[in-house]
């Protein structure tokens, strides 16, 4: 389940899930070779906007952009541009406005057509005028080589007509070429091309709604701006009066957001073709403000991007400010959407890069706004890591020689730290020990290049990342700042090593806890074997096992079963074939849909136990809705029911797992187990977030649950002082949380995390902090002598992983 503050959260495709929908990109190369999509092989219809002066809208016209992705000028005298209603009548005729001029090389010309009551902003100088009273959501317009009006109503009959040299319907026009007409059209969007003007005659693959972005023929659009050289249109256009820093400004809103902005000059620094697609541009002429970032991403929305590394260009676009988490409350990313682009020059020196190291990352992390928003805030990067970053924020930036702190996961990302100031494990890691201690240095790197053409590196935690690995600074969706690299180092691996527990004595009562992270009977046999492996090997296959995650038999599928017998059967199975014991096993299954997790997995923890070295005590009663009490004193102390559930309608257990709760016997001594997975983190706001310092909303359930429990262990040690319990499993908290601290109050329990060395204190890693969600306590009748505890560092640190978890595992003597 998602833990944005900072553990585990579920991954998703980088694509934007939170955004608006996406814009359309037109994008003018200076030259091009005409060889873009057939059957067009002038010019084309770029742009359609027919809610001019309508309610909502900015722009007082309609208009029709024409656009020219040839490398030759596009005559048009004897042309026209010809508009239908969408659903034409017997009577209907086609309106006509003539056009003269020409279209310039890769360049565009605009068509000013008939004006509505409202609206506040005037068209560019348009090239033509005319009378057309476009629909905001429905019509036809058509490039005709001639001035008479159409005849044809249908698209059979428009797409036999020789003088048609380009048809856009969009809405719910009859009259349209392809598949479909162009979607999304309304009083404040028009429909555009994307950003190679390819035209497929199919008018909904190749049009796209986003904002109205008139731009004519000298390359002026509704920002303003120089316009082109003064000949028509026939040169490039030059730069206009604002430049990327502008748009930055000090804080980590821009100062013209939603405002257009013409001809902003950048180099291309860097391309993605994938996910989130676009490019960034960066002035090689910086300002003098620290504060003020030199870069900024042009996103083409659907359209893969066109431009390359080392491209001059010049960018009109919307300005816009976009949350890639919102409800983490991620930083913004400011962008430029629904951009028109021209290349003026390719293979220009790329500007430097910034180099990111412990000399440049502040010893402090984020302004505190208590709680409220940090996005209008100064940036102050000398002060605080997330305003430098933020800073940068686009800009191409480079480490040397890092430390990898998080292993290569399956969507080709790693986290490195860039800061020798920040805390580490013993094994190379950085560590999690406080909120008011977030370790600066980590960037997660990601790579731009396509992985056939340049793999991705493969690392463990504690290998190092050598060389340089640079490319544009990036805000991921999953929170975090990163490196989208161009290059990346070389893993230099440093042969980390899956860890084994020492043996347990006879004499000790081994129990451990592993998160098997949803397993379900589908999942490949390889997997099984080596969570069992992991059992048998690395923990020596202790007397008790308590996992969680659990799924019942039909796996991820919501078809009403909760039986988990073939899950944990086929688990048991995996072990005995790795050489361990054949062990039992006890559970209670939860109420369908009941326990949060993986939809229709019903999620639960089970208790495995090796009847060779301990037994069980049943006691009847246990159910999913059944509270398990506790009866007698002293050593008559016992449970109601085994296995059973504390409180499980407690509404502190609300769409989360209820902790299980058995009775063994060790040696003729009780022994009393509590497998739990408290809930996730899940709609906390990041470390990173905008909002500092961030809230941790989930933490609220977590301190009930935690209060639900200390009471019932409570109660044990009430009845009998000397019983010993062990609690245990996913937690899903850090150990100086407050759920934590309230299961050891006065001290009912002890975590046995805390008596290790800081540098060994975590089971999991995220966004590069190795941190503790699992936990093993016991009560103060096993005596601190007499007990041998052991995170077992085998999945975490590693990009082949059978679970996210590490175990755990304590030996003790009753």
């Amino acid at each position: 389940m998602p833990s944005p503050t900072p553990a585990r959260r579920s991954r998703r495709t980088l694509l934007r899930v939170t955004a608006p929908a996406a814009v359309a990109a037109s994008l003018v190369l200076v030259p091009l070779p005409g060889a873009f999509a057939a059957p067009s092989t002038g010019a084309v219809i770029a742009e359609v906007y027919g809610g001019g002066g309508n309610s909502g809208a900015t722009l007082k016209n309609d208009f029709i952009e024409l656009g020219n992705p040839t490398g030759a000028a596009f005559g048009l005298s004897g042309f026209s541009v010809q508009y239908l209603p969408g659903s034409p009548g017997a009577t209907t005729q086609w309106g006509v406005t003539p056009l003269n001029g020409s279209v310039p090389a890769g360049g565009r010309y605009l068509i000013a057509e008939a004006p509505g009551a409202g609206g506040t902003a005037d068209l560019p100088a348009a090239d033509a005028s005319g009378s057309l009273a476009l629909s905001a959501t429905s019509g036809t317009v058509a490039l005709v080589n001639g001035t008479a009006p159409l005849t044809c109503k249908t698209a059979a009959d428009c797409a036999a007509d020789p003088r048609i040299v380009d048809l856009v319907g969009f809405g719910t026009a009859v009259v349209r070429e392809g598949s479909g007409p162009a979607a999304g059209a309304s009083n404040s969007a028009s429909v555009a091309r994307g950003s190679s003007l390819a035209d497929t005659d199919d008018n909904a693959k190749d049009f796209t709604a986003g904002d109205p972005t008139p731009v004519n023929s000298k390359g002026a659009g509704t920002g303003g701006g120089t316009p082109g050289g003064g000949d028509g249109g026939t040169t490039p256009p030059v730069p206009g009066d604002v430049r990327i820093h502008d748009i930055q400004g000090t804080t980590r809103i821009s100062p013209l957001n939603t405002k257009t902005v013409t001809n902003v000059p950048g180099i291309v620094t860097g391309v993605r073709g994938y996910g989130t697609k676009g490019f960034w541009i960066q002035d090689p002429t910086p300002d003098d403000n620290p504060a003020t970032s030199e870069a900024v991403f042009v996103y083409t929305g659907s359209a893969n991007p066109t431009v390359k590394v080392g491209d001059s260009v010049l960018v009109t676009a919307k300005v816009s400010e976009y949350y890639p988490n919102s409800s983490g409350g991620s930083q913004s990313v400011t962008e430029l959407t629904g951009p028109k682009v021209t290349v003026l020059s390719s293979d220009n020196a790329v500007p430097a890069p910034v180099v990111l190291d412990a000399a440049k990352i502040p010893a402090g992390y984020a302004p505190d706004a208590a709680g409220g928003s940090i996005d209008n805030l100064p940036l102050d990067p000398s002060t605080y890591a997330l305003d430098l970053y933020e800073s940068l924020e686009g800009m191409n930036v480079e480490v040397r020689d890092v430390p990898v702190v998080q292993a290569t996961d399956k969507y080709n990302e790693l986290w490195v730290d860039a800061s020798s100031a920040d805390r580490r494990t013993n094994r190379g890691g950085v560590v999690y020990l406080g909120y008011d201690k977030p370790n600066n240095g980590r960037i997660m790197i990601q790579s731009l290049p396509p992985l056939t053409e340049h793999p991705f590196p493969v690392a463990n935690v504690g290998d190092r990342l050598t060389g340089s690995t640079a490319g544009p600074l990036d805000y991921n969706q999953f929170g975090g700042y990163t490196i989208a690299a161009n290059t990346v180092g070389t893993v230099q691996d440093n042969g980390l090593k899956r860890e084994v527990a020492d043996r347990a004595l006879p004499s000790e009562l081994s129990i451990a806890t592993y998160n098997v992270e949803n397993l379900a009977p589908g999942d490949a046999d390889a997997k099984y074997t080596e969570l069992a492996q992991a059992v048998v090997t690395n923990l020596r296959s202790p007397d008790i096992v308590t996992l969680e995650e659990i799924q019942d038999n039909s796996g991820a599928v919501d078809d009403g079963t909760v039986d988990a017998s073939v899950t944990v059967q086929k688990f048991i199975d995996a072990v005995k074939a790795a050489g361990g014991p054949a062990y039992d096993w006890r559970s209670v299954d939860p109420v369908n849909d009941k326990d949060g997790g993986q939809p229709g997995g019903n999620i639960r923890q089970v208790f495995l136990f090796n009847p060779d070295r301990v037994s069980f005590t049943d006691i009847a009663g246990g159910d999913s809705t059944t509270a398990v009490d506790v009866t007698g004193t002293g050593k008559r102390t016992s449970l109601t029911a085994s296995p059973g559930r504390i409180d499980p309608n407690n509404e502190a257990w609300a769409s989360s797992r209820k902790p299980l709760v058995g009775q063994f016997s060790f040696h003729n001594k009780p022994v009393f187990v509590i497998a739990n997975h408290f809930n996730s983190k899940g709609g906390d706001q990041g470390i990173d977030s905008r909002f500092q310092a961030p809230n941790r909303s989930s933490e609220v359930q977590r301190q009930k649950q935690a209060e639900v429990e200390r009471a019932f262990v409570a109660k044990l040690e009430a009845a009998d002082p000397d019983a010993r319990i062990v609690s245990l499993g996913d937690f899903n908290d850090y150990q100086f949380s407050p759920a934590m601290k309230t299961l050891t109050k006065g001290g009912v329990l002890r975590d046995l995390v805390n008596d290790l060395p800081a540098s060994e204190r975590y089971s999991y890693v995220y966004q590069g902090n190795s941190q503790v969600l699992d936990h093993i306590l016991v009560s103060p009748a096993f005596k601190q002598q007499h007990v041998r505890y052991d995170v077992v560092h085998i999945n975490s640190e590693f990009a082949a992983q059978a679970s996210d978890h590490d175990p755990q595992v304590v030996r003790v003597k009753p």
